[in-house]
Formats: structure tokens, C-alpha cells, sequence
């Protein structure tokens, strides 16, 4: 399950980039290398799971609502009077 540091699951759009996050984890830390078949693929991703969630590992989430405005701004102009 992905969280976020603050302890609550991401919402609206934040929740993909948190998870192309850990996939990319999964991926450097286990699933670098060639495994034989589908069967050891699963016991290592279920093996490799386990130990992030005991770890309690975190994703820490960095870009604010002042980012998304700067980021942004060309979608969601500000109308100042």
C-alpha cells in the first residue's frame, strides 16, 4: 500500500506518481536481474514486498500546492484584480 509520509493515502493524481515510484524501487531492488520464471518472479516481488512493508518504508512526498501553481500556471491562471 502506498502512503504518504503524512499517513494517509495520496489522492487526485499524486497517487500514480507514488506508485511509478515504488515500481521503480520494485524494480531497481528486486527485478534487476533475470529470473528463471513466473513462479520465482512471484516469491521474489512477495518476498521483496514483505520486507518494504516491515521496513515501513515511506515515499516522501515533495511537490506542494505552490509547485503545482508554478507548474501549472499556464492551466490555472490567477485573475488578479
Amino acid at each position: 500500500m502506498i502512503v504518504c509520509t503524512n499517513g494517509k493515502t495520496p489522492k487526485h493524481g499524486s497517487w500514480l506518481n507514488m506508485a511509478e515510484i515504488e515500481l521503480s524501487v520494485l524494480m531497481g531492488q528486486c527485478l534487476s536481474r533475470r529470473i528463471p520464471d513466473i513462479e520465482q518472479i512471484k516469491k521474489q516481488v512477495k518476498a521483496w514486498q514483505e520486507a518494504r512493508n516491515n521496513k515501513n518504508a515511506k515515499i516522501k512526498w515533495q511537490f506542494t500546492n505552490e509547485d503545482a501553481r508554478i507548474k501549472l500556471r499556464r492551466l490555472h491562471p490567477s485573475f488578479d484584480e
